[in-house]
């Protein structure tokens, strides 16, 4: 066939094909969190913390002595707070309501948490572990095996068990139920942006969050001294099956903060102590982390990297924590984070936290809460140096100064 010929028909095939494809339905296929048609934030957001917080793009007071905000930030979404004194430091699209991913277990634990005395031992129903999404994460719950609560507690904070998370909500009265207590708890914090569909942050229609939001959260699930403790934590013993000679034996479980173990090429970092990651198809990576150097604690939160680089979550966080200690103190904040509706932040607030009366050289003899007591130290190294400003943030005077106590732990 002739060059000419072959334009030809392929001009009459386009014209044929024209009125189909016009009438054709547009592709509803999900979103790629690695597209190039990536979404774009809402033009206007919750001005919760600030009205700056409510725009678009980066937001941050650069002046004289205030470095640079760090390269290769490619997360969605990300704030960096000081957690004493809840001003925010700086933020990228802050209100963005997106997937949360198992971040959402931090608003989980704050809501459930204190209800449940962490002795109680329970025996799970086989109906407990109904409904667990396929493919999500599980610490190895089995039906008709007793723990203690204290077991799943690190279930969840360690390997961010969905099985345990289904276990405790059977103890708070049930998944519906405990959804709707983390609704009512976030609108107590003035966490707007988020609505809980399925209480361990399981990829679900209309369940969103935002960095602003997960932060509050974290910042008030560290008043919590067992939450502080839990999120600490590196790694434990988790009850396993009964033998055939009618002992049950255990199986060690370690945390899936890669900051805080330095696993998958992660350095670990200085003075981390928690708080919570997550990765689902839809949210992506999602990562609040909290840290103290000195007497500064901040808390970071990045949403969704699109980077490609490897562990971008992590890396991230460690540009932002890294930037936000150099920062802090020469930067105006662009915002804070706003008390819970019920807490009074006048008079009655408490006193800033004493300063830590141990050197950090007795770190090293300190013992690995294996039974999840206390946080897991002996980690070889520089993981000890690590995890000084997670032994300080367990054992120091909290609230912190902006945020009375609404509970005694």
């Amino acid at each position: 066939m002739s060059a000419v010929k072959r334009t030809a028909v392929a001009v009459v095939s386009a014209a044929l094909l024209a009125p189909a494809l016009l009438l054709a339905p547009p592709a509803q296929a999900a979103p790629d969190p690695k597209s190039d048609d990536k979404p774009k934030p809402p033009a206007r957001m919750s001005s919760v913390g600030g009205e700056r917080l409510g725009r678009a793009g980066v937001q941050v007071n650069l002046g004289p002595g205030v470095p640079v905000l760090p390269q290769g930030l490619s997360a969605r979404s990300w704030i960096v707070a000081d957690a004493q004194t809840g001003e925010v430091l700086a933020a990228q699209n802050a209100h963005w309501r997106l997937a949360p991913a198992s971040t959402l277990k931090m608003l989980f634990a704050d809501t459930v948490l204190p209800r449940l005395p962490k002795e109680q031992v329970y025996q799970v129903k086989p109906t407990d572990l109904e409904g667990l999404g396929a493919g999500g994460s599980a610490v190895g719950v089995k039906e008709n095996h007793t723990y203690k609560v204290h077991d799943l507690w690190l279930g969840v904070f360690l390997r961010s068990g969905n099985d345990a998370v289904r276990v405790l909500s059977s103890l708070n009265g049930g998944v519906a139920k405990t959804v709707d207590d983390m609704n009512a708890h976030a609108r107590d914090l003035q966490a707007v942006d988020t609505t809980v569909v399925s209480p361990d942050g399981y990829d679900a229609p209309r369940q969103v969050s935002s960095a602003y939001d997960l932060t509050l959260i974290a910042r008030s699930g560290m008043q919590k001294k067992d939450f502080r403790e839990y999120a600490a934590t590196v790694r434990a013993d988790f009850p396993g099956e009964q033998g055939e000679d009618g002992r049950r034996g255990s199986f060690r479980i370690e945390t899936t903060n890669r900051l805080m173990t330095g696993q998958g090429e992660v350095t670990p970092y200085p003075g981390i102590a928690g708080v919570k990651n997550g990765n689902t198809t839809h949210a992506g990576a999602t990562f609040t982390g909290v840290a103290q150097r000195g007497e500064r604690v901040l808390l970071v939160t990045v949403m969704n990297p699109q980077s490609g680089e490897s562990q971008a979550v992590y890396r991230e966080t460690a540009r932002l924590l890294d930037w936000g200690f150099q920062a802090a103190g020469k930067v105006k904040p662009v915002g804070e984070l706003v008390a819970p509706k019920n807490v009074d932040t006048g008079a009655q607030a408490a006193p800033p936290a004493p300063k830590a009366k141990q050197p950090p050289t007795r770190l090293a003899a300190a013992e690995e809460a294996s039974s999840g007591a206390g946080i897991a130290l002996a980690v070889a190294g520089a993981a000890l140096m690590v995890l000084a400003g997670a032994v300080f943030l367990v054992n120091r005077k909290w609230p912190v100064p902006a945020l009375a106590r609404r509970r005694q732990d």
